[in-house]
């Protein structure tokens, strides 16, 4: 069974572009009201859906405007900068970036142009510092790299982007310090890269690629910074490693690879994206079979890394892909590909086991495969000059906002993002 994600999605051209806005209703402040904003990805009908998510019940809500068409065909991925200022959309058949400025306040989204890439671009990513993204390009190898000005989001390529990444590199994500970036190639390995902190430049790792497991889809790191996690399609399972916080070198943690999927079901099933839950305890998998869909959840061991499932991981829709996390940990969301919505839960803050959402699941465009989300811009910091100040230590510890297709995206205390690999980011 195929199951590459995004190559069977073809929207047709649109050329419509719809700005999203959001009125205030009522006295209480929108963060008040919200646990943040979601937001989707649809490939076959080239739209992004916007929601607002009640802080309450983890209901998803279409901000007034949406959907936004999108530029051209295939949107695959989606992600913010820290601060909520910016968003950007990577197109799979235009082999662009598309660009948009965001309101962290309000949740919409306005187009502010694009950047061109390699061929079939799958996954985009922020840097934490807000200064550099990172996007996979899977029919060329490659990962390209950008600069982001801080007052239009606009893209610029970097000196000597883009850079060599495995075969069919898939989803990329960066470490919660920003020392270093790794990207998930589709022939079960992952390309690790040291990051130049001025330049956003790309660097192997002594000894990278690590291997994997076949075919893997997504990557994502904890937001501790201590350890990677892969979504191996072809075999069923998730590579778990410990990052050397010095070199950035990966090292399996021990029991990895760890299994996944239902097992009610006797047909092939495959992982497609993984996600970290903000706090670093839990783990969730999305899981693709014939005619059936799952996520399996996992408790992680804080020392080790190591996974351990939760029981019950409940049934999601058709052909589920992308799974993300609130940036209050409190709900995750899972894009169903077959069905045209989205899955929504409530995580019990001890298990980490996964209810369903009052009214869920949510609709959706078409053949959405990525969902995202964001915290309200009270839970930001929005001030470019405080940012930068606060950047200047770049291993502060991560306060339970952690990334993700994607995917995925650690969250600092001035981070705010968590993206379903993605993780598309996966972060």
């Amino acid at each position: 069974m195929n199951l590459k994600p995004f190559r069977f999605w073809k929207g047709e051209i649109l050329s419509l572009s719809l700005v999203l806005s959001l009125s205030l209703v009522g006295a209480s402040p929108l963060w008040a009201q919200t646990a943040g904003f979601a937001y989707v990805t649809n490939a076959s009908d080239s739209t992004i859906w916007a929601y607002t998510i009640n802080a309450t019940t983890g209901a998803l809500t279409p901000l007034a405007g949406s959907p936004l068409a999108g530029d051209c065909c295939v949107p695959v991925s989606l992600a913010l900068t820290p601060n909520g200022k910016f968003a950007y959309v990577a197109v799979e058949d235009s082999n662009i970036v598309s660009v948009y400025t965001a309101n962290a306040t309000t949740g919409a989204l306005t187009p502010a142009g694009f950047a061109q890439t390699g061929s079939s671009p799958l996954s985009v990513t922020v840097h934490p510092s807000g200064q550099f993204a990172y996007v996979t390009n899977a029919l060329d190898d490659n990962v390209s790299a950008y600069t982001i000005n801080a007052t239009t989001g606009a893209l610029t390529p970097l000196a000597g982007s883009p850079f060599a990444a495995g075969s069919q590199p898939q989803s990329v994500a960066v470490s919660p310090n920003g020392k270093f970036a790794y990207a998930a190639n589709e022939s079960g390995d992952v390309s690790a890269y040291t990051i130049n902190a001025t330049t956003g430049a790309l660097t192997p790792v002594a000894g990278s690629p690590f291997p994997a497991s076949g075919q893997s889809l997504s990557v994502t790191v904890h937001p501790s910074g201590q350890f990677v996690y892969v979504a191996n399609s072809l075999f069923n399972n998730v590579s778990a490693y410990t990052i050397n916080a010095t070199t950035g070198a990966l090292t399996p943690v021990a029991g990895s690879p760890f299994p996944t999927g239902s097992q009610r079901f006797s047909v092939t099933v495959g992982p497609m994206r993984v996600t970290v839950s903000p706090n670093g305890k839990f783990a969730y998998v999305t899981v693709n079979g014939d005619n059936f869909g799952d996520v399996s959840a996992f408790t992680i061991n804080a020392t080790t890394g190591a996974l351990t499932p939760i029981p019950g991981s409940p049934a999601v829709g058709s052909t589920p892909s992308s799974v993300a996390v609130s940036a209050n940990g409190q709900f995750a969301y899972v894009t169903n590909r077959g069905d045209d919505n989205v899955s929504a839960y409530t995580i019990n803050a001890t298990t980490g086991a996964l209810t369903p959402a009052a009214g869920s699941p949510f609709a959706t465009g078409v053949g959405p495969n990525s969902v995202t989300t964001i915290a309200p811009a009270s839970s930001c910091k929005h001030d470019d000059q405080e940012d930068r100040h606060e950047r200047g230590d770049g291993d502060e510890h991560s306060e339970g906002h952690g990334q993700g297709d994607d995917g995925h995206k650690g969250h600092k205390k001035h981070g705010c993002h968590h993206s379903g690999g993605k993780d598309f980011s996966e972060d």
